[in-house]
């Protein structure tokens, strides 16, 4: 067995695996063996198959599989112990010699493969890169401070008049000249709110209103015939209300209202956790805290596509085997494969993407940056704190935040993501450290219109993203 590395130049190589007979007759030689146990071949007992007939069926299949076995294995075992970083998958050589493995006793093959490029990107602070902190609205702010109010609101019961958003609860009896009908309808449990009613002169009989009174009025005009709205009122399908257009009165028996929480400590802990802030600016802060941090993810994606052509315009000289990648994605990639035209339009955004990303790992080596399994677990509780404080959900109990973390990070897909990100933000972070930043202070609109511009700019970047470094 012989193992040769020829560089071709800086970025182009050739492993040649040489194969002797005595390399691999051995594990022929036991291949077969446990052929002949397994073999079922009418006229012979099990296992009991002449050997000479074995390898007459099985002997050349055989052969195939472990040579390519065998040069597989040692060809990733010599990338491994020599610390090659490649690029891609090796590819075997286009002007290999033609193999016959009926005649032929020794073998080699010829395996092109990619080398990373050997650079250093000079980073101090010298170099630029602006950063956006967001500040929020106070409009906004307040929007998300009603939000709370109205979302830990409670209904009460009120003895006061009907307003249209009040809800009313009572009987609603379906009428026939005037009197109930027989065999007509009956909802016991009736719930009607005026404000979702379309005809106004039916809406002006409720509102107002008083528990026990005594309202009549024709519900498909109410509504407008909207059947959906029909079929709720009357707790039935829209299939069963095609042929109703009944008078009924509706007895009110409780007018329930909708309070709004009021700015207190109850609402602090249900929002926030328990004593977390005991007053009102305490309160007011900390949401905007909350606010302005769910901007950070999408400041630093800023920061790092900036940071991006800052890598691409320092790695414009670096040589990259272009002709050894293209092969090789139109080898693995269905989508290259018949449309080579498709490749040359993606292949600048392709390569882009590549340089970026050996650069950010070059400098994570190079500063010992380092992602660890905490690192990640912390990212994932961010990332759900997140999803769900997009709904206001702020104060989720540990059991129920762990039990998704634990889910987002029982997907390898998710993980790889998370571990990315991870090492982009040590990357991000060492940045600020090391070179100058321009910080902008930018309120949290004009932010959302930036960012709408970068999407539109990049909408095409995550149609290039190939796993090539190895």
């Amino acid at each position: 067995m012989n193992v040769t590395l020829n560089k071709q130049d800086n970025v182009n190589s050739v492993i040649t695996v040489a194969i002797e007979k005595s390399d691999y007759q051995d594990k022929v030689e036991k291949s077969l063996s446990q052929y002949r146990q397994k073999a079922n071949i009418p006229g012979f007992r099990p296992g009991k198959t002449p050997k000479n007939l074995i390898r007459k069926m099985y002997g050349k299949v055989v052969i195939i599989e472990e040579i390519n076995k065998l040069a597989s294995d040692e060809l990733f075992k010599y990338i491994q112990d020599n610390n090659l970083k490649i690029l891609g998958e090796p590819l075997l050589s286009e002007n290999s010699k033609a193999i016959d493995f009926d005649i032929d006793e020794e073998f080699e093959f010829n395996f092109d493969i990619a080398l990373t490029p050997e650079f250093e990107i000079v980073l101090d602070k010298n170099d630029t890169l602006s950063y956006n902190n967001v500040k929020l609205e106070e409009e906004l702010l307040q929007q998300q401070l009603d939000a709370y109010k109205q979302n830990y609101g409670k209904y009460t019961k009120v003895d006061e008049s009907a307003k249209d958003t009040d809800l009313l609860k009572g009987t609603l009896t379906e009428l026939e000249n005037g009197e109930s009908k027989v065999e007509g309808l009956v909802i016991d449990n009736a719930i009607l709110m005026p404000s979702y009613l379309k005809d106004e002169d039916t809406k002006n009989k409720f509102v107002g209103s008083n528990a026990n009174d005594v309202i009549v009025f024709n519900p498909r005009t109410a509504y407008d015939n909207n059947e959906a709205e029909l079929a709720s009122l009357l707790q039935t399908t829209k299939e069963k209300v095609t042929d109703i257009n009944s008078d009924f009165q509706f007895e009110i028996k409780e007018i329930t209202r909708y309070e709004e929480a009021e700015i207190n400590q109850e609402l602090f802990d249900k929002v926030l956790g328990e004593n977390v802030v005991s007053n009102e600016d305490e309160f007011k802060t900390k949401i905007e805290e909350l606010l302005n941090n769910q901007f950070k993810p999408a400041s630093n994606n800023l920061f790092m596509k900036e940071a991006r052509e800052l890598f691409l315009k320092k790695m414009e000289s670096v040589e990259f085997p272009v002709t050894f990648l293209k092969r090789w994605l139109i080898n693995s990639n269905d989508k290259y494969k018949d449309n080579e035209e498709s490749l040359e339009t993606d292949f600048p955004n392709i390569l882009d993407d590549l340089k970026f990303h050996i650069s950010k790992e070059q400098l994570a080596e190079k500063n010992d940056l380092k992602v660890e399994v905490s690192d990640v677990e912390a990212l994932a509780a961010e990332v759900a704190k997140s999803q769900f404080a997009q709904y206001g959900m702020t104060n989720l109990p540990a059991d129920v935040l762990q039990n998704y973390v634990q889910s987002l990070l029982g997907k390898e897909e998710t993980v790889r993501n998370l571990y990315e990100r991870a090492l982009e933000d040590k990357v991000g972070e060492w940045l600020k450290q090391n070179i100058t930043i321009n910080e902008i202070e930018i309120m949290s609109k004009d932010f959302n219109k930036l960012l709408d511009e970068s999407a539109h700019d990049h909408e095409n970047d995550d149609e290039h993203e190939h796993e090539i470094e190895n």
